[in-house]
């Protein structure tokens, strides 16, 4: 039997980009605009125009969600449904009305909004105009758009965040080319980064004026894919050192700690591609530190040394210092290209308890996508995900062994409630506990449902 807290938070998460659809929007993030110029980048051409109208459904959806059990919800505001004009912050009524409606509605399921306030989807008219996320104006856009969040909704909601997964959106889409705008840009890409960091750290400042109430706390969401060496040679455990502070601690420290990872800096100085700072940026960013920290969590991070020397010839990026290892007889979901490493969620338990002054911490996301769900429903039209259930129950395992060694983790969200839209990925790949037919928009539970439902009371489960 693993036994849990009966104080422990049992929730989901989702995002509004990946639920609402666009449904009177009045502008267009950057997944809007790049589905709408080349939505054959897309699964099966499917964009966010629908995504699973949580726009028009979202009190039978939350329903739902109720009866699988989940007691919170983490999503998030869009900056391009709540704006009117980016530079003064004006307000679009339709979009304050549609949040206003929303959290009133989680409240009356006894449903606990957790809201996130950037989740990969800037206004593309921001990059247009600004670069998007390399401009410190854009920095100072965001903190205006979040001081309305709090001054509208701060009343009710209790638990804030800054930005969902910040390295995404370096990697996505200043780095790696995965997501718009594609730069591929290292450089450009560390002062992504910075600036990122700059702005949790703006927002936090402007969140303890609006809301300084003890009981409102503000975190961000970090994905910690924890980084290990594929050997014991020294080589490879350099590599692994390099990644660590490059994909974790480059955010990690700065949101808890205050401050950059002093090697990393030192690297990134020596290299010539150090990010442009001032000191009352640095001084500001020490003194607005989060309250608490969301943790999202599916794979790890194995690398090895670099093929060829960091020394050669090349442009500037950050896996000069290490090349990804793949780790023979890994367990794999194989519909997303993951390695299943539930041993991690120790490894990340035991890393917030020594290394970052045990600060409270939940998981805000971990589960499992699988394609062709179709191929596990019943007679009954029920999608048996037993698969699922397993995958949730080795993380949760593996993480009440980082709880009992004394982690302060206070809560774990699946991803997600209900199958949403991933990305360009769209539909290909399903995580819900809730079925969502995108052709009907019918929503049914799945096993996994029950299962979770059982959880949230019981705070236990059979091993």
């Amino acid at each position: 039997m693993t036994t849990f807290s009966k104080d422990f938070i049992w929730g989901a998460a989702t995002s509004g980009p990946q639920t609402e659809g666009n449904f009177h929007k009045q502008h267009q993030n950057v997944f809007d605009y790049w589905f709408e110029t080349e939505p054959t980048a897309f699964d099966n051409g499917v964009g966010p125009d629908t995504a699973s109208d949580f726009y028009h459904d979202y009190d039978a959806d939350l329903a739902l969600m109720s009866q699988a059990g989940i007691k919170a919800l983490r999503t998030s505001i869009q900056w391009t449904r709540l704006i009117d004009d980016f530079e003064t912050a004006s307000l679009n009524a339709d979009g304050v009305a549609y949040y206003n409606h929303v959290i009133d509605a989680m409240l009356a399921h006894h449903i606990t909004p957790y809201i996130n306030l950037h989740h990969f989807d800037l206004p593309v008219e921001l990059y247009d105009r600004y670069g998007g996320w390399t401009s410190k104006h854009v920095v100072d856009l965001f903190v205006k758009f979040a001081g309305q969040c709090f001054k509208l909704f701060g009343d009710r909601v209790d638990n804030w965040f800054t930005f969902n997964e910040p390295k995404v959106v370096v990697d996505g889409q200043y780095l790696y080319g995965w997501h718009y705008p594609q730069i591929v840009d290292g450089p450009k890409a560390v002062q992504v980064a910075y600036n990122m960091n700059l702005a949790s750290a703006k927002v936090i400042a402007k969140f303890r004026d609006v809301c300084p109430q003890p009981e409102k706390k503000i975190g961000i969401i970090l994905n910690l894919t924890p980084a290990y060496p594929a050997t014991d040679d020294p080589a490879d455990v350099a590599a692994a050192d390099f990644a660590e502070a490059w994909s974790n601690e480059m955010y990690l420290q700065p949101a808890v700690l205050g401050h950059f990872p002093a090697k990393l800096v030192a690297r990134l100085t020596a290299d010539g591609v150090l990010w442009d700072a001032t000191s009352e940026e640095l001084a500001l960013i020490a003194e607005n530190t989060v309250d608490y920290l969301g943790v999202n969590y599916y794979q790890p991070l194995r690398v090895q040394r670099p093929d060829i020397s960091p020394k050669s010839l090349q442009p500037w990026m950050p896996d000069i210092y290490f090349k990804e290892y793949q780790m023979p007889g890994r367990i794999m979901n194989v519909d997303r290209g993951w390695e299943i490493y539930p041993e991690a969620m120790t490894d990340i338990a035991n890393n917030m308890r020594e290394n970052y002054g045990n600060i409270p911490w939940f998981i805000s996301e971990n589960g499992m996508g699988v394609a062709g769900e179709e191929r596990f429903m019943d007679a009954d039209g029920i999608v048996q995900d037993d698969y699922r259930i397993d995958f949730m129950k080795a993380h949760l395992q593996a993480l009440k062994q980082g709880i009992d060694a004394g982690s302060n983790c206070i809560g774990y969200f699946v991803w997600t409630a209900i199958d949403c839209w991933s990305w360009n990925h769209a539909y290909h790949n399903r995580y819900g506990l809730i079925r969502d037919d995108i052709h009907t928009q019918e929503k049914t539970l799945k096993k996994s449902a029950a299962w979770f439902k059982q959880l949230s009371e019981s705070s236990l489960f059979e091993d």
